[in-house]
């Protein structure tokens, strides 16, 4: 009897520990998809050039900065920190409270304007080399108050290359095809 009861709590302290070792192994990777990368891209209609940077500050958290331009005495800029959640072993969710910051021809008078900017994203995978996803947000700048969203595709080529297609609507520069490389650093 005794030999079963010490053999029983061995049992249970070695099942606790491989679960407590399990456990603290999948803390380091807490999403599906990395957000670190560098971003280069190129808009059409109009035609913009903007770059973007994310990095992981947390195994659930992350930093984000974004500029774009059209090279014509504008730019949109964004300096953004979110969290980012497996949904399920093949999506995530994410969201990101931003600065958001613009200077426009056609808006604002041509000032450059502070406002503040939510937004809430999913991506999945399609395969393993294929991601999509969406994103909604709401910007608040110079009293104005506006809804923007967007839809992506993105082909990852190798573990640290994806090239990518996006449809931004109600964006700084209007409805936009966006065309990206990023590279997972």
């Amino acid at each position: 009897m005794r030999k079963t009861k010490i053999a029983g709590i061995l049992l249970a302290a070695a099942s606790s520990a491989a679960f407590s070792a399990a456990t603290m192994a999948n803390e380091g990777t807490m999403s599906n998809f990395s957000y670190d990368y560098f971003e280069a891209r190129v808009g059409i209609s109009p035609v913009t050039y903007g770059a973007g940077f994310s990095t992981s500050i947390h195994p659930n958290a992350h930093i984000r900065f974004e500029a774009d331009t059209e090279f014509d005495s504008d730019f949109d800029t964004t300096a953004a920190i979110g969290f980012h959640a497996p949904i399920n072993n093949w999506a995530d969710v994410y969201g990101e409270l931003g600065l958001r910051t613009m200077k426009a021809r056609d808006r604002f008078k041509g000032d450059t304007e502070f406002g503040v900017e939510v937004n809430l994203g999913v991506r999945q995978w399609l395969g393993p080399q294929l991601e999509v996803g969406g994103e909604l947000g709401h910007l608040s700048i110079d009293d104005e108050d506006e809804v923007f969203g967007s839809v992506f595709g993105r082909f990852h080529a190798t573990e640290l290359f994806a090239i990518g297609a996006q449809l931004r609507f109600n964006e700084a520069y209007g409805d936009q095809v966006i065309l990206s490389t990023r590279f997972k650093f």
